[in-house]
């Protein structure tokens, strides 16, 4: 089962519900960030905020990438307690949220 091997991106973008302080969404990105200290097959995190010039961000505002080292690690997270109640707690603060999973591939030009 080659397909489930390889490094995998899990990318989530979202946008919070009005009303969340900076503070407040500081706070849950650092417990997602800590995450990767909690759940073994997660193997790094990062994020940022959309700086497209383009205008085509359909209102979200924030993008969260996290790696695994293959798909059955983004099973194990998603499963992982600590994920869970982390995802409980989250999910609720978006007013909008796609979440996507990717294995990145190299173009040989």
């Amino acid at each position: 089962m080659e397909e489930s091997k390889g490094e995998v991106k899990h990318i989530l973008l979202a946008k919070f519900k009005d009303g969340l302080s900076e503070q407040q969404i500081d706070e849950y990105i650092k417990e997602y960030a800590n995450l990767v200290n909690l759940v073994p097959s997660m193997k790094a995190f990062r994020w940022g905020k959309d700086v497209s010039i383009e205008n085509m961000h359909q209102g979200f505002t924030h993008i969260f990438e996290s790696t695994f080292e293959c798909t059955q690690g983004i099973a194990e997270y998603i499963s992982h307690p600590d994920h869970v109640v982390f995802a409980n707690k989250l999910l609720p603060q978006f007013e909008k949220v796609i979440v996507v999973d990717f294995k990145p591939t190299k173009v040989e030009v």
